[in-house]
């Protein structure tokens, strides 16, 4: 039988993170694409530069230099921070996957130990000598490819794909994916795309690369250098035509705007043929409550299902006490919004979405 865990408090969210579409004109988007697709070419060479160096110092500073001359230095800090973070998660993920082999061939190993048809204690042996046969062949596979692996986190060998591998693959597999090439390359284009500014609390309105202004309703970035003959603003700034501002925590990002650092990234859905913007910052630091101190009042417990949430009012004792229907109002992304809200917050009763 599985042994029951013992209970946790699950901390708060870290961060936050909004969007909002933005309605370019010709022009703005003729801007994003030069702009995206220069930063995105930076990007890439940068990233091969971080998994050639393997687990040696990631030499930061020398990368940033060598790219602040062909962009900005904010640019070029956003560039590289991008790139480590690409090479830990490729060698986190190389971990886990080494992970994964060790426990499919110790797996099977086990079940090979066992005749064919019998079982000792626990552990039944397979069920006919030409399974037991297919599971030999597979674990050969995965020893084979469990030592790749540990080969290549031993040399710190990680390979990054600009746009995502599963979407690299999927040029191959054209038909399965229900896509044209025409369609599979707008796709590609879109995702390789950079456009990508971190915060900084030091600069007005939270970032010295895109900058929006929650009162005034506009937005503009910062040019890289090859491009400063696109700018219309001073300081080699361009501004877009249309209004920008989120509906959807708009006060908290306003506040956050003026007080704090604030990370935009802009990202074209080539599906749709929309550009958006996404703002995201880091919430302040809250310690939840210990669960002895949750144990002397009454909490609400949730049960997540598919299209409703399932509540109960729980006494100090833990026992329920009665029920609280909860269904979300609408269908979609409305509805799957307000379920995570409420699962998040602990509401119930007759709260409204997006409240």
């Amino acid at each position: 039988m599985r042994s029951i865990a013992s209970p946790f408090m699950v901390a708060p969210p870290a961060g936050t993170r909004i969007r909002t579409r933005l309605r370019l004109s010709a022009a703005d988007e003729a801007v994003m694409w030069a702009a995206g697709e220069y930063l995105g070419g930076l990007a890439g060479a940068d990233v091969a530069w971080r998994c050639r160096l393997g687990p040696a110092p990631d030499q930061r500073t020398v990368r940033k230099r060598t790219l602040t001359g062909g962009s900005s230095s904010r640019w070029a800090g956003s560039i590289t921070r991008t790139s480590n973070d690409q090479w830990l998660r490729g060698m986190a993920n190389l971990v886990d996957r080494r992970i994964a082999l060790r426990r499919a061939s110790s797996t099977i190993q086990r079940r090979l130990a066992v005749p064919v048809g019998q079982r000792q204690r626990r552990v039944r042996g397979y069920a006919s000598q030409a399974e037991r046969f297919a599971k030999q062949v597979r674990l050969q596979h995965l020893q084979a490819e469990l030592a790749m692996v540990e080969g290549r986190l031993a040399a710190g060998r990680v390979s990054v794909c600009r746009g995502g591998r599963r979407l690299a693959k999927q040029r191959h597999t054209l038909k399965d994916a229900k896509l044209t090439e025409e369609q599979w390359r707008a796709h590609w284009r879109a995702e390789r795309l950079f456009l990508v500014a971190d915060g900084d609390a030091a600069y007005p309105l939270g970032n010295g690369t895109i900058m929006a202004h929650p009162e005034h309703r506009w937005c503009e970035l910062k040019l890289p250098a090859p491009l400063l003959h696109l700018a219309n603003r001073p300081g080699g700034r361009y501004r877009l035509a249309c209004p920008v501002g989120f509906s959807h925590r708009g006060d908290e990002w306003a506040a956050q705007a003026t007080t704090g650092a604030v990370r935009y990234d802009i990202t074209f859905d080539p599906a749709k043929g929309r550009w958006y913007l996404h703002a995201s910052w880091r919430l302040a630091t809250v310690m939840p409550p210990s669960l002895e101190e949750l144990r002397q009042h009454r909490a609400l417990g949730v049960d997540l299902n598919v299209g409703h949430l399932a509540c109960w009012v729980l006494d100090a004792s833990g026992n329920p006490d009665r029920p609280t229907p909860h269904h979300p109002a609408g269908t979609g992304r409305a509805a799957d919004q307000y379920l995570r809200r409420a699962a998040a917050s602990g509401h119930h009763g007759g709260a409204s979405p997006g409240r």
